[in-house]
């Protein structure tokens, strides 16, 4: 069966994502009072001998977990499934619900194969004998689940009627040896490479290429492994050959192929693939015809396994394999090249690309011909780094490399890597220059340009560039890809691999190793700057690219131009050049000139070819007076020209595609003949602060994408001529518009709308309804907009809508209809209405199923004002709450299912949190809620011992009333006790405290302790606890923090880090506080033995982090390792703090104080 390359490529990528996950070959299903001990047994035992994972079930199994859940997942790890079908397996309703779920899992894999031990096939079948007697029962205690009685009776049928074996027709032995057998070829027919040091990095590889052989099918398929030289494709094609060729009669491996065939003896290849058959009579095979006869003749009927390494022309596998009729049942034919057309050509449609290696496995391979091991010496490791990038993932440089190195000291390292940076390696050169020696003309010039200037680009942009330079861009670009000297081409951009552009700079220089100006391609500074100083340009000179990482002054000749009169490229960036050019060549395609020096072009510069003009931060004033006629030009982009103080002319541009002139800050005059270029696209004006006016109307049936952000004196845009209907993102942020025109209506296609802070707009058009399209709006910071079209709910695709600022005070009832709507921002639209009677209404939010995230923090809200209904956000994962006047919320709030975080602070009228989802994650700021008592039902806990909480955070800093009425240690005891009741991950609190708890057993003054942790085989111990005294730093004359507005706290343990604290804004914390982390065992990745926990303080500036040594806000620290008795000990102290409570409880509350103590014995909290 044939993949195509496509369908191939889904495949492994799919099976790249399951692969993990099976743990297990096979998975036995029986029934244990009937062959546990006996059959099963020596099944298993069987199946271990042979090196076959069997997941077999047994008491190995956890006591208190669900068996059938066990069962289950491992079922879904195994590829493979034995189901053992004796007398009494139908009575075990779990044996049944097993078979249900193999039959699930692997029915359509052809991977089951059931067993029928002493009972008749047709009795499964048709739940006779023992099978029926086990129904009868089934349907009298299921009379209400009859449907999984249906489904169990159905699984059996399924599973009698596939092919099996019968243990009446053969002995014990002989049914083990043939289950076996059935197992080792259908999971043995795998590549069993991953041990090999020479499969470095490859293990991925060898899984794939492993999916793609299926030794075991009856088709004969060709394969091929494809890439660059020295990627590692022979290294894969031995190890298969190694590994697998033992399953085949006839197994060869033909290396060299290339060479060989060029060497015109291509009999010999034939020759070696005969000999296994023909032995001494190999000599009848004297020519290519006679051995192509006997090649077809011969392996006919064979199952073979043939590896041809290294092909370069179809003719050599027309000669050697021809065609899939010429080999047997089962073959297999690998085909390595560099060249994927040729598979292509061949119709080989299963292929496999071979890709660099990673950072991690080049180290390893670098290493081991380097060093003979898998890591570097010491000392060695960041040279050992330089080599590898240098490398960049070549398992062939990195050999080569590594083998450089061999045995030499630290000295000759640093030598021979400043070499290879000036110079590529010869054997590496010599290497890769074979594909290159193997192109075109046309081919060898697309290949160039592409290392010189284009490597990275978008390939589109490639092409077009190429075509205009009388180059097949399009069908060069596929040939080198094909020929592996592109990289593969992943989001339309133009790859190369680092070794292959050095050597086609190696390839230029030697076009003439003693004068530049006559190569024709520079990118090289020294070269560069010789042809300029020196005046030695030619006519050889085809493009010039110099890119600098920093600012470089340039004292240059430019008459050099003169003599460039086939220059077709040219790119400066970071160079300031010193005089201003008189000439360019007219030849010129490409100019990307950053920082052009003269106040206009050369008045003779007639480049008609141009097709993209890049001049960004430039001296220009104007580019030219008057019309100029440039038929090809398509990009214009002279961002950041301070002086430039109007557009040119735009009548002899008929086909640009982008306009580009942000922050050109004096900026005044926009040509009027803009407004009539109808394929433009993209038309950025940001920044262009003095800009007043622009045309009326605008037509431009092209455009896609129109900024005028920051232009803070445009006070009116265009009329939309037309429907405009490729116009898709349309940005006025920051404009001092008064109105969208009435015209906006029409842009039917227009997905984004940005009115950000227009403080002048007064209103938004009903004629926004009509934009079906569109999925964002921003009108944040619009303060003078008071209300929202009616017939909002007809914006059907909208998902973003941000109207934070504004002056609205109610939203329209047709808001539930907006189905899509993921993020609602209303933030801060109460801030004028914080002290009217009639705040901020917002009637429902049923309907909004997708919105995952909601602010309504600063809009005024009052006790009642949230709608009840909130709970139906049943995707809401983010919901702000803050500054508002409420006391309560809604109940509702604990269906949330997906809330993770959770903002109400400075609520400062707000005496109680509602129930809470127990959520994965959940992040709770309450900070500043003064009048906050009572966390009730914070979090509603299993009492099935699932884990339910994996990350929490509370945030409360600040609230004393909290503090007051709970008490600092009884708040955090019952925090930590909640968390660690069968819990895991990190648990971080913050609260008013001025004291550790006595808990705490280990306790310190200032920022730092330091523990014992126990060895890895102690099993007792899960976590540990931390509790941190901190507060802002006020002053401190050793440090002046005047200048950090904001400050943090890390914790690391042995350097590690650990957790983080959220940020303190100065002034927020300025009375003691507690910080509580609780982090499990398994953040601690296996640490034992003495570490040091460490509290740094970090303060920021101008959004950078930066510890103040002398600076540290934590006064105290203590720490506790947590054991598994521990929560026992704190279920014990909280019990003992609720029985001296209703000790001095009231006789009136008695009652009440009975049921708290009632959930306190069922593991509650009575006030949470």
């Amino acid at each position: 069966m044939a993949l195509s390359t496509q369908r191939a490529s889904a495949f492994l990528s799919s099976a790249a994502q399951l692969g993990p996950q099976q743990n297990h070959d096979v998975f036995l299903s029986f029934r244990g009072v009937d062959t546990r001990n006996s059959f099963v047994s020596h099944l298993y035992h069987e199946l271990q001998h042979r090196g076959i994972k069997t997941f077999k079930d047994d008491p190995k199994l956890e006591r208190g977990t669900t068996i059938s859940s066990e069962l289950f997942n491992a079922i879904e790890e195994s590829r493979l499934a034995i189901i053992v079908l004796s007398p009494n397996y139908a009575s075990s309703s779990w044996c049944l619900d097993e078979l249900t779920k193999i039959l699930q899992c692997m029915k359509s894999k052809g991977t089951i194969l059931p067993v029928f031990y002493n009972v008749d096939p047709a009795d499964v079948r048709t739940q006779r004998g023992n099978f029926g007697c086990a129904f009868t029962e089934y349907e009298e205690r299921f009379r209400k689940d009859i449907e999984k009685v249906k489904r169990w009776r159905a699984a059996l049928t399924e599973v009698a009627n596939l092919s099996g074996l019968d243990s009446k027709n053969e002995c014990e032995r002989k049914l083990i040896e043939k289950i076996v057998e059935w197992v080792w070829r259908k999971v043995h027919h795998t590549l069993k490479l991953l041990d090999s040091t020479e499969l470095v990095g490859l293990k991925f590889v060898s899984k794939q290429v492993d999916l793609l052989l299926a030794p075991d099918a009856d088709d004969v398929r060709f394969i091929g492994i494809w890439g660059m030289g020295g990627i590692g494709k022979t290294t894969i094609a031995k190890l298969v050959h190694d590994s697998v060729g033992i399953h085949f009669e006839v197994s060869c491996f033909l290396a060299n192929i290339r060479e060989v065939s060029e060497r015109g003896n291509l009999v010999d290849l034939q020759r070696k693939l005969l000999f296994p058959i023909l032995k001494q009579q190999i000599t009848h095979v004297w020519d290519e015809q006679s051995g192509t006869y006997f090649i077809k003749n011969c392996l006919c009927n064979k199952k073979v396994l043939l590896i041809l390494d290294d092909v370069n022309d179809s003719c050599q596998l027309e000669k050697l394999v021809g065609e899939k009729d010429w080999f047997g049942k089962g073959s297999i034919i690998i085909i390595t090249t560099r060249d994927e057309r040729l598979l292509v050509k061949h119709d080989i449609h299963i292929s496999y690309k071979v890709e660099a290696l990673g950072d991690d496995d080049a180290l390893e391979l670098f290493s081991q011909n380097a060093f003979k091991k898998k890591i570097p010496d010491e000392g060695f490791w960041e040279l050992s780094k330089s080599f590898v990038n240098y490398a960049r993932g070549l398992p062939l440089a990195l050999k080569l490399l590594g083998c450089l190195v061999y045995k030499r000291d630290q000295d000759e390292w640093k030598s021979e890597l400043e070499k290879l940076r000036k110079n590529l390696e010869p054997k590496v050169f010599d290497l890769l220059k074979l594909s290159y020696d193997g192109l075109d003309e046309m081919n060898k010039n697309i290949f160039l340009d592409v290392a010189f200037f284009h490597k990275g680009k978008d390939k589109k942009q490639v092409i077009e560039i190429l075509d205009r330079c009388g180059l097949c861009g399009c069908i060069g670009i596929d040939a080198l890809v094909q020929k592996s000297l592109l990289t593969n081409i992943s989001d339309n951009i133009v790859g190369m691999h680092d070794l292959i552009q050095e050597m086609a700079f190696e390839i230029v220089h030697r076009e003439c190793p003693e004068e530049p100006g006559r190569r024709s391609r520079l990118c090289n500074h020294d070269d560069i700057s010789h042809v300029f100083i020196n005046n030695t340009a030619t006519n050889k000179i085809q493009g010039i690219a110099l890119r600098m990482g920093r600012l470089e002054k340039a004292d240059w000749n430019c008459e050099a131009f003169s003599r460039m009169y086939n220059l077709k490229y040219l790119e400066f960036y970071n160079v300031i050049i010193s005089s201003s050019p008189r000439r360019l060549p007219n030849s010129l395609r490409i100019i990307k000139w950053s920082g052009y020096p003269s106040r206009f072009l050369p008045p003779g510069f007639q480049p008609n070819f141009l097709i993209s003009l890049e001049m960004r931060d430039n001296k220009l004033v104007r580019l030219w007076d008057g019309r100029k006629d440039l038929p090809n030009l398509k990009k214009m982009d002279l961002c950041y020209s301070e002086n430039l103080t109007a557009t040119p002319d735009f009548t002899g541009i008929p086909k640009l595609e982008q306009l580009k002139f942000e922050r050109c800050e004096n900026l005044v005059e926009i040509h009027p003949s803009i407004a009539f270029l109808k394929w433009l696209k993209y038309l950025n004006l940001n920044g262009c602060k003095n800009v007043k006016s622009l045309p009326r109307e605008v037509e431009m049936d092209s455009l896609a994408y129109f900024s005028l952000e920051s232009c803070s004196k445009v006070k009116t845009i265009p009329e939309f001529s037309g429907q405009m209907k490729n116009l898709s993102s349309l940005n006025l942020n920051e404009t001092s518009i008064e109105k969208l025109p009435s015209s906006i209506g029409r842009l039917v296609g227009l997905t984004s709308l940005n009115i950000r802070d227009c403080k002048n707009l007064l209103g938004l058009p009903s004629a926004i309804c009509n934009l079906k399209s569109l999925e964002w709006l921003n009108a944040n910071g619009c303060s003078n907009i008071d209300k929202l079209p009616e017939s909002l709910g007809e914006m059907e695709c909208i998902e973003w809508l941000f109207l934070g600022g504004t002056a609205i005070r109610q939203v329209p009832w047709s808001i539930v209809r907006l189905k899509n709507l993921k993020y609602l921002d209303f933030g801060g639209c109460g801030s004028q209405l914080k002290y009217q009677r009639n705040g901020f209404v917002l009637d429902s939010l049923d309907g909004l199923l997708s919105l995952t995230r909601l602010d309504l923090s600063d809009c005024g809200l009052c006790e009642g004002d949230i709608p009840g209904d909130i709970g139906c956000l049943s995707s809401l994962v983010e919901l702000k709450l803050s500054g508002n006047n409420f006391v309560s919320l809604p109940a509702s709030i604990r269906c949330l299912s997906k809330l993770r975080l959770f903002r109400v602070n400075m609520c400062q009228r707000l005496q109680q949190l509602p129930h809470l989802p127990s959520n994965s994650t959940l992040d709770i700021n309450t900070d500043n809620c003064t009048s906050l008592k009572m966390l009730s039902g914070l979090l509603k806990w299993s009492r099935n011992g699932e884990i339910e909480m994996y990350t929490f955070t509370l945030r409360s800093a600040n609230c004393f009333g909290l503090v007051n009425n709970e008490g600092c240690d009884s708040l955090t005891l019952r925090m930590l006790r909640r968390f660690l009741q069968g819990f895991v991950g990190q648990l971080k609190i913050v609260i008013p405290g001025k004291k550790i708890p006595e808990w705490f057993s280990n306790q310190s003054v200032g920022d730092s302790l330091t523990v014992e942790l126990p060895p890895d085989s102690c099993s007792t111990w899960i976590g540990i606890a931390f509790c941190a005294v901190f507060r802002e730093n006020q002053t401190n004359p050793a440090d002046d923090l005047s200048e950090f507005p904001c400050f943090r706290i890390d914790c690391s343990a042995g350097g590690e880090f650990l957790a983080r604290s959220d940020t303190f804004k100065r002034g927020n914390v300025v009375s003691d506080h507690l910080w509580v982390i609780y982090v499990s065992r398994e953040k601690l990745k296996r640490k034992c033995g003495q570490i040091k926990v460490l509290l740094e303080t970090y303060y920021s500036q101008y959004s950078e982090w930066s510890p103040r040594k002398y600076c540290s806000s934590v006064k105290k620290c203590g720490l506790r390792l947590v054991l598994e008795q521990d929560v026992e000990e704190l279920n014990q102290i909280m019990m003992d703090k609720s029985i001296i409570t209703s000790t001095t409880t009231s006789p009136s509350n008695s009652a009440d104080t009975q049921g708290q103590q009632r959930d306190v014995d069922d593991g509650a909290d009575p006030k949470w």
